[in-house]
This record gives structure tokens, sequence and C-alpha cells, in this order.
């Protein structure tokens, strides 16, 4: 058994270890392929999040995922490299967005460069994926469009917020699931179908991504608060000082809302003030580690997270499935 990839996963098969480590060293290189351009300071910035390394959870998935088809096909390694430079340049917008200031334990490209060069670098990786996309066909550009549609609406969603009377849990988990899921979604499937796997196979891994992906995002929003910085490769508490409504917030503003407890009230009015202000910040990290509504949204987590393991029944028995099984376990418990 040989510990691969992100979350300390463990292949219990060597074949499947040689297979998934050759297809995400080609993928390493692919990225940094894609990311050089004729200006120095282009490729600076392009490869800045790149070479700061990340999990390469998509990657990872479009490898297992190829495993029900032919591995090697060749359009496998591509559709990896499209995939995470999508999810890259996303991150290039978001940490504009939430003016962090760190990203997979580096300065964020807006802190090093402004948030001009980071918003441009996102859009220059946006047309580098494009361009090796076009390669694999028009089906492929067509899903790879949908669903960076349903992840741009997903972040216009949460930016919105809630129209009256929807209940702003199931709205977030809406928005999860186009921001995240859409994309963890894409991995499975173009890992399948690239590999030639049966049309039933690609449905259950693009079902599985989905669920997998809002599990996934889940456990990251427990990890912005009850995590610290070398754990989180970011500023603890990030979407928590932008006001950025995560779950564990909107679980103690339900609490708050229909219990009253005075304790509540508090942690909801020092959320509502200035948390710019580090000592306002600490104070209310604090006590929501030690609130109930940060367990709560670890459970909902592990729902997700057993949801995407319940839609993988109808696939064969084989090592690449229960690895996809092991998944659903390490991607929870990184918050745990």
């Amino acid at each position: 058994m040989t510990v691969v990839g992100p979350f300390g996963l463990s292949v219990r098969d060597q074949a499947l270890e040689a297979d998934v480590q050759t297809g995400l060293s080609a993928v390493e290189a692919g990225l940094l392929d894609a990311t050089k351009s004729e200006v120095p300071f282009i490729t600076e910035a392009a490869q800045h999040l790149v070479r700061a390394g990340g999990k390469r959870f998509r990657p990872l998935l479009v490898m297992l995922a190829a495993q029900f088809g032919d591995p090697h096909a060749p359009g496998v390694v591509p559709s990896a490299v499209v995939v995470e430079l999508t999810h890259l340049a996303t991150l290039y917008h978001d940490d504009v967005m939430d003016e962090a200031d760190v990203r997979r334990g580096v300065p964020s490209a807006n802190t090093r460069w402004g948030n001009s060069v980071a918003v441009l670098t996102g859009d220059f990786l946006f047309a580098r994926a494009s361009h090796t996309l076009a390669d694999l066909g028009p089906e492929a550009v067509r899903i790879q469009a949908e669903a960076f549609e349903r992840l741009v609406t997903g972040q216009i969603l949460e930016t919105a917020g809630p129209r009256d009377g929807r209940d702003p849990v199931e709205h977030y988990l809406d928005v999860l699931a186009g921001k995240t899921g859409s994309l963890v979604a894409v991995s499975c499937r173009f890992g399948a179908m690239m590999s030639g796997a049966d049309e039933r196979v690609v449905d259950v891994l693009t079902q599985y991504g989905e669920r997998l992906g809002v599990a996934f995002q889940l456990a990251d929003d427990v990890l912005d608060i009850a995590s610290d910085a070398h754990e989180s490769g970011k500023s603890p508490g990030t979407d928590l000082r932008e006001g950025i409504p995560t779950l564990p917030v909107l679980h103690l503003r339900a609490a708050a809302e229909a219990h009253g407890r005075p304790e509540d009230l508090e942690l909801v009015a020092l959320l509502d003030g200035d948390l710019s202000d580090d000592e306002r910040h600490a104070e209310a990290l604090r006590r929501l580690r030690e609130h109930p509504a940060l367990e709560q949204a670890r459970r909902d987590s592990v729902r997700y997270a057993e949801e995407a393991r319940a839609m993988l029944a109808p696939l064969p028995d084989c090592f690449a499935k229960a690895a996809l099984e092991e998944l659903c376990d390490a991607v929870v418990h990184r918050a745990g």
C-alpha cells in the first residue's frame, strides 16, 4: 500500500499507483508548459500558484476516473490540465474578491502584484485552458462551458445572497454545487469520458464528483475556522473577515434566530461588526471554534461525502473504486 496524491490517499495496487503517479507527473509538466508566456513577467505571475503546489485534487480524480476505461488514452492528461488550470484561474479571482493575503502558504498574487495583475493572470489561465480544451473536441468544450457557467452563476448567487424567503442554508448549498461541485464533477466526467468508459459509468462518476465537490468545500468552510494557516495554506478566518456566509456561520445564525440564546446573539453581533480589527477577529474565531455550529457543519460535510460514496455502488469493485471511496473519508477528515 502506497500513499499517493492529496490527503495521503493510499493506493493498494502497484499498477494503479504507477498510472496515477505517471499521470499526475504529466499533468504537472503540462501545467508548467501551459503557463509559459513569451513575456517573462506573465510566466512568473501565471506559475505563481502552480509552483506553490496544491493538492491537485481535480487531476487526481481525472486519473482515477480514467481507470474505468483506458487510462493511457491521449485525452486524459490534457483534460486534467484543463480542469486544474480552470481551478487555478478561479483562485486568482477569488483572492481579489476576498482580499486574501496568503494562498497555498505563499503571498497571494493580488498581495504581490496588485488586483489588476491578479485578475488578468486569472484570465490568462482561462485562455490557456480553452486552448488546450479545443484539442479535445466540441463535446468537451460544451461540457466545460456548461460547468464554467454553473461555477460563475454560483459565485454570483453567493455575492447576491438568498432571495427573500429562501432558506440561507439551502441557498448556500446550491451555491457550492455550482462554485465547487461543477468543476469536480467535470474532473470525474472528463477522466471517464476521455478514457472511453461506458456512458453509464461516466454518469455515475459525474454524480459522485458533484457530491464530493460539495463535501470538499464544506470541509474547507470548517478548516477556515478550525485550522491554523499552516494546515490550510491561507490565513484562518479569511471568509469570516470578509463577511462571506460559510456554513458554520449560517448554522449559528439559524440557531440564534430559532432559540435566541444570549451567547448566540452576542456572537452574531460580533460577526456583524468590524472584523478588520485583529482582536475582534480572533475573538470571533475562538468563539466559533467552540460553538456547536462548527460540528454541525462537519456533519453536513460527512453527509455529502457519504452520498458521494453511495453513488459509486453500481461500479464494479476494483482498486480505483476503492480509492474513490477512500477519498470520501479523506476529504472530510481534513476538517476533523
